[in-house]
């Protein structure tokens, strides 16, 4: 198991929270656990759930609001 602390940063729109949201949803249909608060989403799950879900995040983010930027801090520690 691995954890990943996520933040999507939307860049050049005006609609920063719908691009965020958007991201954070396709989350429903992975097998990993997630948690979001304020300031990230912590997923947690198998190597491949998490890189899986970290690639469908940013690639919907892309597609919602165009230019991102991805913050992602990675643990084996438990």
């Amino acid at each position: 198991m691995i954890t990943a602390e996520v933040a999507i940063y939307p860049l050049k729109t005006n609609d920063a929270a719908s691009v965020i949201n958007s991201s954070i949803d396709v989350l429903q249909q992975s097998n990993a656990n997630f948690d979001v608060n304020s300031m990230n989403t912590r997923i947690k799950g198998t190597k491949a759930e998490v890189f899986t879900s970290l690639e469908t995040m940013f690639s919907e983010a892309e597609n919602k609001g165009g230019e991102v930027s991805m913050v992602v801090t990675i643990t084996n520690a438990t």
